[in-house]
C-alpha cells in the first residue's frame, strides 16, 4: 500500500485527497498544513517546517500537494532531502519557485501538473489542433473558480494559454475596458470567481460566420483528487526528474 503525505491538508483538495484515498490502495499517513491543529480528516498534521522529519517517521512514499507556494515549496525541499517523491498540484509559482522546483526534480521524481483531469488533458490536445487548423479565428479564453481560489488566470487557464501560444503567435489581453479595439494578433483571457465553483474552461474560436467551443467543466473536486493519486501511485519508484500528467493518463 502506497504512503502518502497530504501537503494543505486543511484545504479543500486537501480533503477531497483524503476522501478519495479511502476507496483507493494507498493511505494518507500524515499531512502538513500552517493551520493551528493536530489533526484534519482523522490525520494527524505537521507544520510544513516540521516535513523533512514527519517524511521520515511516518516513512512516506510520496507527498501530494494542493497548498500555497511557499509551503509547498518547504515540503519539496523535505522531500529532496529524504527521498520522497512528490506530486505538485500548487499553482501560482514565480520563476524563481518554479526553479526550485526544478532542482528538486533532480533528486527525486516529480510531477507537476495544473490539473489533474483526465479531461482537461484531452482538452489540451483538442485545443492544439483547433488552433492550429482554424489559424485564422478569433481566439477567446474564459475561465470560473470558487470565490476563495487567489490566483488568475489559473494555472489551467495558463497552460491552455501556452498550448495555444505554441501554434499561434498570440499576446494575451486580460479583460478589457473602455475603448479596446480588438488586435487580430490578441486573445482575450478572463477569470471569474464565483460561489463554489469548482473548474470551469472554455475557449471560444470565432470567425467564417461560425464559432466553435471547447469546454470542460468539472463536477466535484474528487475528480482532481482521483488524477492526483493515480499520479502519486504512478510516480513512486521512478528515477528523479520531471514527470508530465499527460504520461499517467495514456498508461491508464
Amino acid at each position: 500500500m502506497t504512503r502518502v503525505a497530504v501537503n494543505g491538508v486543511t484545504g479543500r483538495m486537501g480533503g477531497a485527497v483524503v476522501e478519495t484515498a479511502a476507496d483507493r490502495d494507498v493511505e494518507v499517513v500524515v499531512g502538513f498544513a500552517t493551520s493551528d491543529v493536530e489533526r484534519a480528516h482523522g490525520v494527524p498534521v505537521v507544520h510544513p517546517e516540521g516535513a523533512t522529519e514527519a517524511l521520515r517517521e511516518y516513512d512516506v512514499d510520496v507527498v501530494v500537494d494542493f497548498a500555497a507556494p511557499e509551503g509547498a515549496l518547504t515540503v519539496a525541499d523535505a522531500c529532496a532531502e529524504t527521498g520522497v517523491a512528490m506530486v505538485v498540484g500548487t499553482t501560482g509559482f514565480d520563476d524563481d519557485g518554479l526553479d526550485r522546483l526544478d532542482a528538486v526534480s533532480a533528486e527525486v521524481p516529480l510531477l507537476k501538473a495544473s490539473n489533474f483531469s483526465q479531461g482537461i488533458q484531452v482538452l489540451q490536445r483538442l485545443v492544439g489542433e483547433a488552433v492550429r487548423a482554424l489559424d485564422d479565428y478569433d481566439l477567446e479564453l474564459l475561465e470560473s473558480h470558487h470565490n476563495g481560489k487567489v490566483d488568475a488566470p489559473s494555472g489551467t487557464a495558463n497552460s491552455l494559454l501556452a498550448t495555444i501560444q505554441e501554434e499561434r503567435d498570440v499576446e494575451p489581453v486580460y479583460g478589457r475596458e473602455g475603448h479596446a479595439p480588438r488586435d487580430e494578433d490578441e486573445i482575450g483571457v478572463f477569470a471569474r470567481r464565483a460561489g463554489d465553483i469548482r473548474g470551469e474552461h472554455e475557449l471560444v474560436l470565432a470567425g467564417n460566420d461560425e464559432v466553435v467551443t471547447l469546454a470542460h467543466r468539472a463536477e466535484d473536486r474528487g475528480v482532481f483528487a482521483a488524477g492526483a493519486l493515480d499520479a502519486a501511485t504512478w510516480l513512486v519508484g521512478r528515477d528523479p526528474g520531471r514527470y508530465e500528467f499527460g504520461s499517467v493518463v495514456d498508461a491508464s
